[in-house]
């Protein structure tokens, strides 16, 4: 299936279509000019982007402020709207799913995803009673929000905790978001330890950070177009990437427009130009590092 151009795949057991590539939220509010954020998602939604990604904490709420103008006037109905909430216990996830409806302005959220799933602590302290789980799990019940999935940068290890404490709790996560890229697949990597697990409990694959944060195309070494068509010949349902002018946009389009799946001959020849730039994690600071890691900065978020 696809939409002026732009291939879909299936969200997982949902059966939800959404587009190959996302349009990130993280990206959307930093324009000086809230008019900027809404031509920019709106002209992906004009070309075919139907998911939409965003957070409760991102640009202290911005961006989901913005998104919600920018899907008045019908827009809402064109799209898979995800967002994500920090909260960890009852109380505080609840209030953090409210905010982002009205923030949104909408009803119901397609996709609500516990946001920095990144200390082996975390999962424990979701599933326990009292913990955010109850809260989303009641959103859900009254019609709030449609899927349930979480999100993690830090360790591929407390993804597979995180899926076991939600399997030892008799609940299966509908998607699941992680780092899925040309470095990823040579250090602790998401690809090799969590893809075949969500594979294989039919859970949809949300890759992120294809671009490494734009880290990596310093180097010279690899391209956009490159960069993302590794992670869209990975089995995802959709490769979210921040755009930030609709010069990055159109760009995120153009490569989905020309995606065809690269070949294990190809694979092979570009992880072999990225082998050494990935030692130690030095182009995936989000794994060895706080700096990506914003709930370390604000716990209260978590409650």
């Amino acid at each position: 299936m696809s939409k002026l151009g732009i291939p879909y795949r299936t969200l997982g057991r949902t059966g939800e279509e959404i587009s190959i590539v996302g349009l990130g939220g993280a990206h959307i509010g930093m324009q000086d000019d809230e008019k900027d954020s809404i031509q920019i998602i709106r002209t992906a939604i004009d070309n075919g982007i139907n998911f939409m990604d965003n957070s409760w904490d991102y640009n202290n709420g911005n961006s989901e402020i913005r998104m919600g103008k920018a899907l008045r006037s019908g827009y809402r109905n064109k799209v898979f709207l995800m967002t994500k909430i920090d909260g960890q216990v009852k109380k505080t996830a609840t209030e953090q799913i409210d905010e982002s409806l009205k923030r949104l302005q909408t009803d119901t959220i397609d996709l609500l995803q516990f946001h920095e799933v990144i200390r082996m602590s975390d999962p424990d302290r979701i599933f326990r009673p009292g913990g955010g789980i109850e809260a989303v799990l009641e959103a859900k019940k009254a019609g709030k929000i449609r899927y349930i999935g979480f999100t993690g940068h830090k360790s591929p290890d407390v993804h597979l905790k995180m899926l076991q404490v939600a399997n030892d709790n008799g609940f299966i996560f509908d998607a699941v978001q992680m780092p899925l890229n040309v470095m990823d697949a040579h250090y602790d990597s998401f690809e090799k330890k969590v893809l075949p697990v969500l594979l294989e409990n039919n859970i949809g694959v949300l890759g992120m950070k294809a671009l490494c944060d734009g880290l990596i195309l310093k180097s010279n070494i690899v391209t956009a177009e490159e960069c993302l068509h590794y992670a869209m010949s990975l089995p995802t349902s959709t490769v979210i990437t921040g755009c930030d002018s609709l010069r990055i946009l159109h760009q995120a389009l153009e490569a989905a427009r020309s995606f065809s799946s690269m070949s294990e001959v190809q694979r092979a020849a570009l992880l072999s130009r990225t082998e050494i730039m990935a030692e130690g994690g030095q182009h995936e600071p989000w794994k060895t590092g706080t700096a990506y890691d914003d709930t370390f900065r604000n716990p209260h978020w978590l409650g």
